[in-house]
């Protein structure tokens, strides 16, 4: 992990101090941009997932990683994202998909589910257990996506100072991606047209030019 520096402090200038005594509240403006996350040894070995369940209020997505192999079928990671977070994420998984296509083919099609009798969200829950332990779910705000050709994994990532860490790490069969990005895509759309469109930021500015052609570059 690279060290972090204080960033929107002027060069040759010393960075602000506590006030002295210790009272009063300090501020201090820091860049974090990760590169690389720790992996906790109890995210390591990942949680292998057949489909997700989707929630969604004004401010968050939560996404429930389903496992329906074993009885009881129930739910194995829970997963809370911003909408930007989600917008990222549809967006990363169709470029994944893409290159899986162009690199493997398409993932062999699954059944389609029936669409009538459709059970309520109330019925879903009770037949796909919730652990305890999973109530609240992992926060991410960061993902990394990466496939081989049977299966595709995603890293979701708390991207937070000092040490970005993964929070969770989810198994998919490559059949289980075209379901799960069309899942995704289609909650996010429900959600912009309740909630309005997804405010993408501005692509970040380069570093300004020094006079003899050099950069200035801020942690």
């Amino acid at each position: 992990m690279p060290d972090i520096e204080n960033s929107g402090i002027p060069g040759g200038e010393e960075p602000p101090k506590p006030p002295a005594g210790g009272e009063g509240t300090f501020t201090e403006k820091f860049s974090h941009s990760p590169i690389a996350a720790r992996v906790p040894e109890r995210v390591k070995g990942g949680v292998f997932s057949t489909g997700v369940l989707v929630q969604d209020g004004p401010g968050e997505f939560v996404v429930d990683f389903l496992q329906n192999l074993g009885r009881p079928p129930h739910i194995v990671a829970r997963v809370i994202l911003s909408p930007l977070t989600m917008h990222g994420l549809v967006s990363s998984l169709r470029e994944n998909l893409g290159m899986y296509t162009k690199n493997f083919g398409p993932p062999p099609p699954l059944p389609k589910p029936p669409q009538q009798n459709r059970p309520s969200i109330q019925e879903l829950y009770e037949h796909f257990k919730l652990p305890d332990e999973l109530l609240s779910g992992m926060y991410a705000n960061a993902f990394l996506i990466a496939h081989a050709p049977a299966e595709f994994v995603v890293d979701f990532i708390t991207g937070f100072y000092p040490t970005a860490s993964v929070s969770c790490r989810a198994y998919l069969a490559a059949s289980q991606m075209p379901r799960l990005l069309d899942t995704l895509n289609q909650s996010l759309q429900q959600h912009e047209q309740r909630f309005g469109r997804t405010v993408m930021p501005p692509p970040p500015q380069p570093p300004p030019a020094q006079p003899d052609g050099g950069q200035t570059n801020f942690g």
